[in-house]
């Protein structure tokens, strides 16, 4: 089945822009930007919502405002609402496992610790695809982990991840235009971001 729905997760409000925990928002943004579409808030959802179209493709675009550990309560009411099922979606959200600025996309597996995740398998079940952008692991093993997912990239840190930004559009489109299988083997093969190649 074709990805009808993208999800960013994040948490809603100023005072989490630019937090790790917000990467997923912050990629989806910047899609409804380069393709001009508007958000509206949706009561129904608890999220923000838009809908972009091109001559092949026609997605929904959502921004759970449900705070991340609830995400799967929005998105659930999405899927459930369109009448679709898992296989359906695509999530893009923050993994401390990978380095800075690495993607990769699985569509199964546990949650990995992340509590939007492990609420959207509670709501939603099991089948989604999963787009995960590493934001780098804790700098101290003993730092808090809620402390570490809610802390700013650093000016050094946003500049890696803007300079990947175009990688990351590229990929959400190969997994559109290509199917989840054929953009797995190109995404998870690669080594190094183009921030890293260009050093």
């Amino acid at each position: 089945m074709s990805i009808a729905v993208i999800a960013g997760l994040g948490n809603p409000g100023s005072a989490y822009r630019n937090t790790r925990h917000n990467i997923g928002f912050d990629l989806i943004d910047h899609i409804a930007a380069k393709y001009s579409v508007t958000w509206k808030n949706s009561v129904r959802f608890e999220a923000e919502t838009a809908l972009l179209e091109t001559d092949n493709l026609k997605l929904m675009l959502i921004k759970p405002s449900s705070f991340i550990n609830h995400s799967g309560r929005s998105i659930g009411a999405v899927l459930r609402y369109l009448k679709l099922s898992p296989e359906s979606l695509l999530v893009i959200y923050d993994d401390l496992t990978l380095e800075l600025g690495r993607t990769k996309l699985s569509i199964s597996g546990s949650s990995g610790g992340h509590n939007g995740i492990e609420n959207l398998l509670a709501q939603v079940g099991q089948g989604f695809a999963r787009y995960r952008i590493g934001i780098g692991a804790k700098p101290q093993k003993d730092m808090d982990l809620a402390d570490y997912v809610l802390s700013k990239f650093t000016k050094n840190e946003q500049t890696i991840l803007a300079d990947c930004r175009t990688t990351y559009i590229d990929q959400l489109f190969l997994i559109l235009n290509d199917g989840l299988v054929a953009a797995m083997n190109t995404i998870n093969q690669i080594k190094s971001t183009p921030h890293e190649r260009n050093n």
